[in-house]
């Protein structure tokens, strides 16, 4: 069972005000990583973690 600080995408990309497909997109990009994939290829994710991925990834598109 996952751990109860981690949130479905839907619910992640709520927080961040983003679309779900969107993180499904950068997730098959490789550019940033769910904390958690289940057997059934769903994520889980810690939005603390995921939304300094989402800042590291804006900070690198800044500097290029």
């Amino acid at each position: 069972m996952p751990k109860p600080d981690l949130v479905t995408t839907p619910e992640a990309a709520r927080q961040l005000g983003i679309s779900a497909r969107t993180l499904q997109r950068y997730v098959n990009a490789g550019l940033i990583r769910p904390e958690l994939t289940l057997p059934s290829g769903r994520y889980r994710w810690n939005v603390t973690r995921l939304r300094e991925q989402i800042n590291a990834l804006a900070e690198q598109s800044d500097d290029g």
